[in-house]
């Protein structure tokens, strides 16, 4: 560790030759009939030079222990002054960050209209280098947590992220299941409609994510990739009076790294080509058991799917996009069984699909007006395993969903929506929504 340098005393030095001076001074107007007092005088002169040497020497000790200062070189008078170079602007270490929505939904019966603050979210980031950086998210959803409110408070994202080279990276922790085009991209300011898509609910169960560790690599060709181990879905979680399963098969067993069961875990992939200015094609899977090892379980040896193809295309103020995506319970038959005469069997298959097409207008300034319309069929329950011809619900049938709404966005982190949704086998769910939503 560095010390600094004492101080000179000067201070000392000059008090010390000032005694010196008064001494010798008084000296020369001492008359020679006092020799007793002429003596004490050439005494205490004695002394203050004694005193001066050492302050001296100490003086000299300093100067030797400070670093010998470099002559300055002379600038050379024929050029003219050289500017100051502009200061480097470093990205700071710690990041906060956040999104939000608050909205309005009103069905056709009228009596079932609700305002909700579906979500809170703060998040934090850390950079600990140029390479390594923590990523986290801490989410609220519908206002209040509580044992008898319905809100919850949940860990979205907490993962470590450390870049090899320019290349590739690692990451490990909870993190987003890069699956979808809605997943690891779901801030209100980044879809449309008030409410996101059914069949990136329903069938991918956004958000999701899974603990785990995964490689991936972003390429000058415009590939990217992702690839890795993660927990998996919990079978045992079904509850086949409820009516969760049949929204959504993998959110009702969705485990969100909550003392999750890790007997088996699960492997995934996916891959994205943005070889062309504002095109995305892409794929994922994912695949692992579902029984989790547990004793006595009916369906050991039951296991979750999912894959899905995603394309996206932004020409000029067009955004299109269309998402395919396909799940299955494979094996869960003697589990089935064990939940005879209930309402939500687990289904062997679910799929979905949409398109969507939104056009962008600048209104002036950073105001952008989008209207939008999409088309979505999806099905949470094409087949059930293991139920005899009388308790077997044969097909949950495909629901078609209409919506057209508008985005207005003040700027980029601020938009009001509002949308009107239309269903073909359940009527009584089309609804009116309204809603606004930030991101920072």
């Amino acid at each position: 560790m560095h010390r600094p340098t004492c101080p000179v005393p000067l201070s000392r030095l000059a008090l010390v030759a000032a005694l010196a001076i008064n001494a010798s001074s008084a000296l020369g107007q001492t008359q020679p009939q006092n020799p007793s007092a002429q003596e004490q005088l050439l005494q205490r002169i004695d002394l203050l030079a004694r005193e001066l040497e050492r302050v001296k020497a100490e003086l000299q000790q300093l100067k030797q222990a400070q670093p010998t200062a470099q002559p300055a070189a002379p600038a050379p008078a024929a050029l003219p002054p050289v500017a100051a170079a502009p200061a480097t602007r470093t990205e700071p270490a710690t990041v906060i960050s956040g999104y939000g929505e608050i909205n309005y939904n009103r069905p056709k019966d009228g009596s079932q209209a609700q305002a909700d603050i579906r979500r809170f979210v703060i998040g934090l980031q850390h950079r600990f280098d140029q390479r390594s950086k923590l990523v986290s998210e801490l989410e609220v959803e519908h206002a209040i947590a509580s044992s008898s409110d319905k809100g919850e408070v949940e860990v979205e994202q907490l993962y470590i992220e450390h870049r090899l080279n320019d290349t590739y990276g690692l990451r490990a922790g909870l993190f987003l299941m890069p699956v979808g085009l809605l997943n690891t991209n779901h801030e209100p300011t980044a879809y449309y409609g008030v409410e996101r898509n059914f069949v990136e609910t329903a069938i991918i169960p956004s958000t999701w994510r899974e603990g785990g560790v995964q490689l991936f690599g972003e390429h000058d060709s415009g590939i990217s990739w992702a690839a890795g181990i993660s927990t998996g879905f919990d079978l045992g979680k079904w509850d086949g009076k409820a009516k969760d399963g049949r929204q959504s098969p993998l959110a009702s067993i969705h485990q969100e790294m909550q003392l999750a069961k890790a007997r088996s875990l699960a492997w995934f992939g996916s891959v994205d080509w943005r070889g062309i200015p504002g095109l995305r094609l892409g794929a994922s899977v994912f695949g692992g058991n579902a029984a989790q090892g547990a004793p006595g379980f009916a369906s050991p040896d039951a296991k979750v799917g999912l894959w899905d193809v995603h394309a996206k295309w932004t020409p000029g103020a067009w955004d299109l996009s269309a998402v395919y995506a396909r799940g299955s319970i494979s094996g869960a038959g003697d589990f089935n069984l064990t939940l005879a005469g209930a309402p939500t069997p687990v289904p062997n298959a679910f799929d979905g699909w949409y398109t969507q097409a939104a056009y962008r207008w600048q209104l002036g300034g950073d105001r952008t007006l989008a209207p939008f319309v999409r088309y979505e069929r999806y099905n949470t329950g094409r087949g059930f395993d293991g139920l005899p011809a009388g308790l077997n619900p044969g097909a949950y049938g495909t629901e078609t969903v209409r919506t057209v709404g508008l985005n207005f966005y003040l700027n980029p982190g601020i938009v009001l929506k509002a949308d009107l949704q239309r269903f073909s086998l359940d009527s009584g769910r089309n609804r009116v929504d309204l809603g606004v939503g930030y991101a920072f």
